[in-house]
C-alpha cells in the first residue's frame, strides 16, 4: 500500500508544482480565463478530451460494459461520442476560433453570445450565464463525487475526508495558475489516461488467458453478453437477458455525441487554440485519443466479466478498473493507473471551476458592477469565484449516494440541448437573431429539467432538448426582422476564409 500512497502524492505535487509555476505567467483576465489563446494543437486537443472524458471514463463506462457486455451502453454510447468529437473539431472549432476572436474578442460562451447578436441588453449574456453556473455545479459534484469513492476504494479513507482532499489540490491548482495551470494539468493527466487504458486492458488480457479465454469466459457468464443488439442486466452479481435492445435505448445511447457542440468547458479551448491552422493536427490527436481511451475502457469491463464473474461479482461494477489495477499489477505500476482514475476526475473538474468562474467574473462582475476593473482585480475576482464555487459542488458531493454517471447525464444533455443548437445555427446561419438564441437556450435548457423531473421516458432528455431548441431558434428568428447589416458583414468576415481554405 506504502508504494501506491507514495505514486499518488508524487502525482498531487506535480500537478500543484505546475499551477505554481503558471501562476507568474496568468496576468491579465484573458491569461487566466483562456491562456492569451496561446494553445498549441497537442496542448489544445488533449486537454480537450480529458476535460471531456472525466471519471466516468474509467469508472462509469468500464462498469457499464461490465454490467451489459456488448450490449447498449458501451459499445453504442463509445460509437455516439466518437463520431461528436470528430463532428465538434470538424465543423465548430474553426469558425468558433475566428468568430470569438473577431466578434469583440469575446473570451466566455456567453459573451460571445453577447457579441455575435450585438446584444445591448445584456439579457442573452446573463441567461447563458445563469444556465453555465446550473448544470457546471451538478457537473462539479459528480468529479467530487467519484474523488471521494477513489480514495475510499483504494485507501479505505472515510468518504468525506477524501473527498476534502481531493477538493483541496483541485482547487489549489486552478486557483493559482488558471487556464494555463488546466491545460497544461490537463495535457499531462490525458497523456497518462491514454497510457492506462492501453496498458490495463492488454496486460488483463494475457492474465486471464488470452482473447479465446476472454470470450469464453464471458460466454459461460452469459451468452447474450456477446451480442451487440441484446440487452443484459448486472443484478445482485448475476447477469440476467432481457430480450432486444429497443430502438430507443440504441438512440439515446448515440445521442450523447450531440452533447458535445454545446460543453462549454470544451468549446473553451477551440476559442483558446493558437490558430486555426492548429486545427486539423488537433482535430486527428482528439479523434484518436477518444477512440482508443473509449475502446480501452470498454475492454477493461468485459475483461472484468472473466475476472470477476460467478461467485467473485463485484457489488459495484463501477470499481471494475480500480479491482483490477490492483489485481494484476504491482503496487508500484497500480499507484500509477490509479492515479489516472485521479487524473481523469481532476482534468475536468478543474475546466468546469474554470468556466464557472469566468462567467461570475466576466457575465456578472465586470457587465454589471464594474466596467473598469482592472486586470489585476478581475484576476482575484476569478480566484474567489472559483473557491465559492467549489464551496457549493462539495455541498452537492457530500452525499455518497450521489453516483457519478446519474449526475454526468443529467449537466451533459442540459449544456448539449441549451447551448448546442445555439452555438451550431450562430456560426452557420445568418439569419439567427438574438432573440432566437434566448428562445433556443431557455427552451433548450428547461426541456431537459422538465424532461428528467417527470421521470416517465425512456428516451434520453438530450434528443427533445436538442429539437425543441433548433425548432425554437428558427422559428423565433424568421418572426423578428432580419438582423442588422452590421451583425451580418460581421457573420461573412468570420465565415470567408473558411470558404477559401476548403
Amino acid at each position: 500500500m506504502s508504494a501506491t500512497y507514495l505514486t499518488f502524492l508524487a502525482y498531487l505535487l506535480g500537478m500543484l508544482i505546475i499551477g505554481i509555476y503558471m501562476y507568474r505567467r496568468t496576468n491579465t483576465l484573458s491569461d487566466y480565463v483562456l491562456g492569451g489563446r496561446k494553445l498549441n494543437s497537442w496542448v489544445a486537443a488533449l486537454s480537450a478530451q480529458a476535460s471531456d472524458m472525466s471519471g466516468w471514463l474509467l469508472l462509469g463506462l468500464p462498469g457499464a460494459a461490465y454490467a451489459s457486455g456488448m450490449g447498449m451502453w458501451s459499445i453504442w454510447i463509445a460509437i455516439g461520442l466518437a463520431t461528436g468529437t470528430m463532428l465538434n473539431w470538424q465543423y465548430v472549432a474553426q469558425r468558433l476560433r475566428r468568430y470569438t476572436q473577431i466578434a469583440g474578442d469575446s473570451i466566455t460562451l456567453s459573451e460571445y453570445f453577447s457579441n455575435r447578436f450585438k446584444d445591448r441588453s445584456q439579457l442573452l449574456r446573463v441567461i447563458s450565464a445563469v444556465f453555465i453556473l446550473v448544470y457546471f455545479l451538478f457537473y462539479t459534484a459528480s468529479g467530487l463525487v467519484a474523488g471521494g469513492k477513489l480514495f475510499e476504494a483504494t485507501f479505505g479513507i472515510d468518504y468525506s475526508t477524501a473527498l476534502l482532499i481531493g477538493a483541496l489540490v483541485i482547487v489549489g491548482y486552478t486557483f493559482l495558475g488558471g487556464f494555463l495551470a488546466v491545460s497544461w494539468t490537463d495535457f499531462f493527466q490525458g497523456t497518462l489516461m491514454f497510457i492506462a487504458l492501453i496498458v490495463a486492458p492488454v496486460v488483463a488480457i494475457s492474465y486471464v488467458g488470452g482473447i479465446d479465454a476472454l470470450f469464453s469466459k464471458i460466454g459461460a457468464a452469459n451468452p447474450d453478453l456477446l451480442d451487440v443488439a441484446a440487452d443484459v442486466n448486472f443484478v445482485d452479481g448475476v447477469w440476467e437477458s432481457a430480450g432486444t435492445l429497443s430502438v430507443v435505448g440504441i438512440i439515446s445511447a448515440l445521442a450523447w455525441g450531440l452533447g458535445y457542440f454545446g460543453q462549454p468547458h470544451i468549446l473553451a479551448r477551440f476559442m483558446a487554440i493558437r490558430s486555426d491552422r492548429d486545427i486539423p493536427a488537433a482535430r486527428l490527436i482528439s479523434v484518436t485519443w477518444v477512440v482508443i481511451t473509449l475502446y480501452g475502457a470498454i475492454i477493461v469491463g468485459f475483461v472484468g466479466i472473466a475476472m470477476f464473474g460467478g461467485d467473485q461479482a463485484l457489488a459495484d461494477p463501477e470499481t471494475v478498473f480500480l479491482v483490477m489495477v490492483q489485481t494484476v499489477f504491482n503496487p508500484w505500476v497500480a499507484g500509477i493507473l490509479l492515479a489516472a482514475v485521479l487524473a481523469a476526475i481532476m482534468s475536468t473538474i478543474d475546466s468546469q471551476l474554470l468556466v464557472s468562474s469566468s462567467a461570475l467574473t466576466e457575465d456578472f462582475y465586470r457587465t454589471f458592477f464594474r466596467r473598469e476593473a482592472t486586470d489585476k482585480e478581475l484576476v482575484w475576482v476569478g480566484r474567489i469565484a472559483v473557491l465559492v464555487i467549489a464551496l457549493i459542488a462539495l455541498m452537492l458531493a457530500w452525499d455518497s449516494e450521489n453516483t457519478v454517471l446519474g449526475l454526468v447525464a443529467y449537466a451533459w444533455a442540459g449544456f448539449g440541448a441549451a447551448f448546442g443548437p445555439a452555438v451550431l445555427f450562430s456560426l452557420f446561419w445568418k439569419r439567427m437573431t438574438a432573440g432566437g438564441a434566448m428562445a433556443g437556450i431557455i427552451s433548450g435548457g428547461l426541456t431537459v429539467i422538465l424532461w428528467e423531473a417527470a421521470e416517465k421516458f425512456t428516451l434520453y432528455s438530450i434528443v427533445p432538448g436538442f429539437i425543441v431548441a433548433s425548432v425554437m431558434i428558427v422559428l423565433v428568428s424568421l418572426v423578428e426582422q432580419k438582423p442588422a447589416q452590421e451583425i451580418q458583414e460581421e457573420f461573412e468576415q468570420a465565415t470567408k476564409p473558411l470558404n477559401q481554405h476548403h
